[in-house]
């Protein structure tokens, strides 16, 4: 979910994949794993569905490396070497059982290798194929919708497996050979090298891709299509460039031992867990339960989406007062604050915030306790005293305005080549957004000094010896386990740079996109920060984010650009993102034993196959639904693409110097950079001196990170996910937690696909019908909440 100022990300919870599964459910799986208790699971997780404002600087799983952290030790998945020989894990020397020199990676991760055992086989294509293009579809497909449901790894995960053994029973064994090369359909048994890369191809970049919301906007609001050849290679470059970074950082970022990559412990336990542990007791497999919930909810799906879309958002203060225009802000979902407003939609749950069952039940408590205070407290206290004249405005909304209230229409203050007309600017007049909107940023500059505070508080001693030890510690047996494999040398990649690099000049050139100059200082921006960054990130799972560096540089560097602006963003801090996305599967791969010329194959065949998807799907949607993006295009109103355009007019088109300017009303939220530095402080203390008290599951950069996805998340998609968190991780979690344990990914897994299939039958089918209009065919019952503020209006629009 794009933040106001990321615009903003991805991820939308969609964008970024970590490992072939989604960042939001590694938390999930600990639970399940390692060995805490039910009531203290761990107090954060990265999600790619928060973004910080502008600087999407999401906070991850506080997983803990150190061995003296016992709370975070890992449950050994199998001590029968007879059991890892029968998978193909064992020990290449057995005079000496040779292990990694830190806990939680011996615990997760076997010290044991098969050279021999096969794994870019005709099965890791033919499903990587099917899975890529699966996911790539179904998750642009609904980046445009209003409810952006996602499909992650997870799914890729659950389904590759039975379909690997079904393949393994089914092709034929029969040899060919193809100029001397000797190949079969089916080499033997499924095995879990195959599984691994299976999901690192369906994941690599199966969500919606930055560059597209440059595309859209391009498109749909600056009414200047970049044509779709070039729009592909304006997302392959952005989306590509960033494996030579990655490449290029292996030796300090994948190799050393001290890089541990938290976030990839929990991918390998989960293929363990499929490939090792065979006794579950006779009962029902996780596979039976995912298609039963998968059916489920495909077929409830019709209601809410089709029936009776009235179930999608129960606003109960609207149907108590639907002439009151405060009664709508507070109960609507989607411009209000989503009081009172429940659901009986599962894509309303989970398409915002990821599966509810994915975050333990601390950090949720963290999260919503962000959003209390937000949007349930600082935001109506801020509107309803008509802090910067912004009471008529609606209360939440990423549209901008001018000062009298009325839409701002960016045509009247720009010229024919799209950049700020100065003196149509002072007679139009200055933009303005409302207040939650503008706070946002505000919080978002918070949070991005409390998450490096926060790091240095808690992880830099750690940082500091892990990042010595990097450079000293003797190879350890996984780095000594991948000398059998040919590695991937250095000039593939450089290769890989100078075409992306290359290429992103002519783009931008060409099509006006940015002068070159600026494409090497957004190229510098990567190519600095990607190792300092990268090892914060092996060690915490903590990512500081560069949207607030790249917007400002730019912001300032080319006032009056807004395309400039965006294009700048991708290259200098999505390049980046992906760099590390990339090094976090090298790093499972390296963990798995996979040879690391057969992870950059399916890494680059899984990142071109989606683009050319992805951006086929975008187009087919432009060009086909009528009024997309607007109101009346409902349900593809394509509400983060809104808030990405919004952003791009701020930032870019009247930029940060007369936005934050000492002129400026908004010029205050400036000083949020020095609260979010002290924040952190006292609450570190307070842990630090009461251990053991209700301080240990505060989670600062956690709770604040809700205010990155607001705009344009619908506030009671929050509201309600957090109910059936509570219903799932804390009721069944700790009542029911062998079953929790056994089936709740399975379970999410199942309501997201069917949810998601279902969409696209239902939108194939029912494109040109219309449910006869009554009560429940309506979606909105708040009208009075998006048509303006509380001081301009006391009754529905004649």
């Amino acid at each position: 979910m794009h933040g106001p100022i990321d615009n903003d990300i991805e991820e939308h919870p969609l964008r970024y994949k970590e490992n072939g599964i989604d960042e939001t459910e590694i938390s999930g799986i600990l639970s399940t794993h390692f060995n805490t208790e039910s009531e203290t699971p761990s107090p954060g997780v990265r999600s790619k569905k928060l973004s910080f404002p502008d600087s999407d600087a999401t906070p991850a799983p506080d997983y803990g490396i150190s061995p003296d952290k016992e709370s975070m030790e890992l449950t050994p998945l199998s001590g029968d070497d007879s059991m890892n020989e029968k998978h193909g894990l064992k020990q290449q020397t057995d005079d000496v059982e040779e292990d990694s020199p830190y806990e939680v990676v011996r615990h997760s991760v076997s010290n044991k290798d098969d050279p021999s055992m096969y794994s870019l086989t005709f099965r890791v294509w033919l499903l990587g194929i099917i899975f890529t293009g699966v996911l790539s579809f179904v998750n642009q497909f609904f980046f445009y919708r209003q409810n952006q449901l996602s499909l992650g790894g997870s799914v890729v995960q659950l389904l590759a497996f039975p379909a690997g053994y079904v393949l393994s029973r089914v092709l034929p064994t029969r040899k060919f050979t193809t100029f001397g090369w000797v190949w079969t359909l089916n080499p033997g048994p499924f095995n879990i090298k195959e599984h691994v890369l299976i999901s690192i191809f369906a994941t690599a970049s199966s969500g919606s891709p930055y560059a597209i919301d440059v595309v859209t906007i391009k498109k749909i609001w600056y009414k200047s299509d970049l044509g779709f050849v070039a729009s592909l290679l304006f997302i392959l470059t952005s989306q590509i460039m960033g494996y030579s970074f990655a490449g290029l950082a292996r030796k300090f970022l994948v190799y050393p031992a001290a890089m541990i990559w938290p976030a990839s412990l929990i991918s390998v336990t989960l293929f363990r867990t499929f490939h090792e542990i065979q006794d579950f007791g006779g009962k029902m497999s996780r596979t039976k339960m995912f298609w039963i919930c998968f059916i489920g909810s495909f077929l409830w799906y019709f209601v809410p989406n089709f029936l009776i879309p009235a179930l999608s958002y129960i606003a109960l203060l609207c149907y108590m007062a639907p002439n009151n225009v405060i009664a709508n802000q507070l109960g609507d979902s989607y411009n209000g604050l989503g009081i009172l407003n429940f659901t009986l939609d599962w894509s309303t749950i989970s398409s915002n915030m990821g599966s509810p069952i994915a975050y333990p039940w601390a950090m949720a408590c963290n999260l919503f306790a962000g959003f209390v205070v937000v949007m349930w407290i600082i935001t109506p206290i801020g509107y309803y005293s008509n802090t910067w004249g912004t009471g008529n405005m609606p209360i939440y909304t990423a549209h901008l305005y001018r000062i009298n209230g009325s839409a701002y229409d960016i045509h009247e203050i720009m010229t024919s080549d799209q950049h700020l007309d100065e003196a149509k600017y002072a007679e139009y007049g200055p933009v303005r957004m409302s207040f939650q909107f503008a706070i946002s940023y505000g919080i978002g500059f918070a949070a991005i000094m409390t998450l490096l505070v926060y790091i240095g508080l808690h992880y830099g001693p750690e940082i500091y010896q892990q990042l010595r030890q990097s450079r000293s510690i003797n190879e350890d047996v996984h780095l000594k386990l991948m000398r059998h494999y040919e590695e991937v040398p250095h000039w593939w990649y450089i290769v890989l740079f100078v075409i992306t690099f290359a290429t992103s000049i002519a783009i931008c050139e060409i099509y006006h996109m940015m002068p070159w100059y600026w494409v090497v200082v957004a190229t510098l921006v990567p190519l600095v920060f990607t190792i300092p960054i990268g090892i914060i990130q092996a060690v915490s799972n903590q990512q500081p984010g560069l949207n607030v560096i790249t917007e400002f540089i730019i912001g300032y560097g080319m006032p009056g650009n807004p395309i400039a602006n965006v294009t700048f963003k991708v290259y200098g801090y999505i390049t980046m993102t992906q760099a590390l996305n990339l090094v976090s599967d090298l790093k499972l791969g390296h963990y798995m034993k996979i040879p690391p010329r057969n992870m950059f194959v399916v890494q680059l065949a899984g990142t071109i196959l989606a683009s050319f998807i992805e951006l086929g799907v975008a187009y087919w949607l432009m060009n086909t639904v009528a009024n997309i993006c607007t109101p009346e295009g409902y349900p593809f109103t394509c509400i983060s693409a809104n808030t990405f355009y919004s952003a791009s007019v701020l930032w870019g088109l009247i930029g940060p110097g007369k936005l934050f300017g000492t002129s400026s009303p908004y010029h205050p939220v400036l000083y949020l950079f020095f609260v979010g530095a002290v924040l952190p402080v006292p609450v570190w203390y307070m842990q630090r001196k009461y251990p053991n008290s209700f301080w240990r599951h505060i989670n600062l950069p956690v709770a604040i990170s809700i205010a990155g996805a607001m705009p344009p998340m619908p506030a009671a998609s929050i509201v309600n996910w957090f109910i059936a968190c509570f219903v799932f991780n804390y009721i069944i979690h700790k009542y029911r937690n062998t079953w929790w344990q056994r089936y709740a990914f399975s379970l999410s897994a199942g309501l997201d696909s069917g949810v998601a299939i279902s969409g696209i039958v239902q939108f194939g089918i029912f494109t040109k019908a219309k449910m006869p209009q009554w009560w429940g065919a309506d979606a909105d019952h708040c009208k009075l909440a998006p048509t303006g503020g509380f001081l301009n209006r006391v009754s529905p629009p004649a």
